[in-house]
């Protein structure tokens, strides 16, 4: 089912992180949590059940969108769910459809949904065909440059630690090499100068990479 999921959200121009168990996904939501625009949670996850993950990351102020599903249609679990801190609650089995039209209005309703085009400067990066462009051009950028992309562009005054990169891009399970964030960090600012774009991605020493707009270009 989670495949399942994945694909449809995607096909729908969402960017999906996939995950099998609570514990997992709290690590992931918990390293940068507003990085997501929605979270979707089963309550019967091993590990830790989507009940607690929700109860964990609300007491941590995060506040993203939450839609919890669940095999369990009674009263008393969707009331626990909503108590809980659910945006939402969606009984299995469910048609795509359904979910998809939930996960939509989720997002608008808390304000969180993201154009489809972020800017940055004279930088603009479509999150439908992932190009990267200027008035000089446009370079469709990988999956791994454009997410990295994205998160630069949706906080460009706040510094995105490394390990913000490897979790959200990677995953926690990776055999990558922390110094893939950097190679990555070196393609982007290659692309960047070739379409003479007037922002760049600066590193903060002990502090990750951020996106600068050079006012002066």
């Amino acid at each position: 089912m989670s495949e399942a999921v994945s694909e449809i959200l995607k096909r729908k121009n969402y960017i999906v992180d996939a995950v099998y168990d609570g514990q997992e996904a709290l690590d992931f939501i918990l390293a940068d949590g507003n990085v997501y625009d929605g979270i979707i949670l089963d309550v019967m996850m091993p590990k830790k059940n989507g009940i607690d993950v929700l109860k964990e990351i609300r007491s941590q102020g995060i506040d993203t969108p939450v839609l919890l599903l669940t095999a369990k249609s009674e009263i008393s679990d969707k009331v626990e769910g909503l108590d809980s801190g659910a945006d939402d609650y969606l009984a299995k089995p469910f048609a795509m459809p359904e979910l998809v039209a939930r996960v939509g209005a989720l997002t608008r309703r808390k304000g969180t949904l993201l154009p489809d085009d972020l800017t940055a400067g004279n930088v603009t990066l479509s999150r439908t065909s992932f190009e990267l462009s200027t008035k000089n051009g446009g370079i469709r950028l990988s999956r791994k440059e454009f997410l990295m992309m994205e998160m630069l562009m949706k906080s460009p005054s706040q510094p995105i630690s490394t390990d913000a990169f490897m979790t959200r891009i990677w995953g926690y399970d990776s055999e990558a090499e922390i110094n893939v964030v950097w190679v990555y960090i070196s393609y982007l600012r290659k692309k960047l100068a070739a379409l003479d774009a007037n922002v760049q991605i600066s590193a903060l020493r002990g502090r990750g990479y951020i996106l600068e707009v050079d006012k002066n270009a």
